[in-house]
């Protein structure tokens, strides 16, 4: 017999004990994730630090305070995976619109900007309407867009301009 689970309810169970061993550590979770492949369940927590880069042993400390935790909430076997986010990762929802507010992205627009020649706009990323637009300086023009979700394909932190940033920074 086949059992079934509820994928959104374990995530809704887990958000808030993988919220409060990130803090610990001072963490913040940007997606927490139960995914299928292959016939095996991976939980994929991504995890951000502001202060610097995700190191090893950030992510070695988060999977250690979770372990027993998590084998209460999950009914099924499954594998940890913790990690960063990557550079190239696409910003996916409003707690990551807001925390990298201010940084350099990569905008991929359905349907050009005013005064911008391409669909791919390198910009600041100025501030996140909800559910709406995000607002953005292209970096083209100097102009200040507001840019409606509907009309982007992604959006993304520039990995050039982060590198260049943190250039001699040491994250372990």
């Amino acid at each position: 017999m086949k059992e079934h689970f509820n994928k959104k309810e374990i995530i809704e169970k887990l958000t808030p004990v993988v919220e409060n061993t990130a803090m610990r550590y001072n963490l913040i979770p940007l997606e927490v994730s139960l995914e299928k492949e292959n016939g095996h369940w991976f939980l994929r927590i991504f995890i951000y630090r502001a202060d610097r880069g995700v190191s090893h042993q950030d992510c070695e400390n988060v999977t250690r305070s979770l372990g027993d935790l998590l084998d209460e909430l999950i009914p099924f076997k499954y594998y940890l995976e913790v990690s960063s986010p990557g550079l190239d990762r696409k910003l996916k929802s409003a707690r990551e619109y807001m925390i990298f507010k201010g940084f350099d992205v990569i905008v991929k627009v359905k349907n050009m900007l005013d005064g911008i020649e391409t669909k791919t706009v390198k910009a600041i990323l100025k501030d996140y309407i909800e559910n709406k637009a995000v607002v953005i300086e292209a970096k083209e023009n100097n102009l200040e867009y507001q840019v409606g979700l509907e009309n982007i394909f992604s959006v993304r932190l520039d990995e050039d301009e982060l590198i260049n940033k943190n250039k001699g920074e040491n994250n372990d």
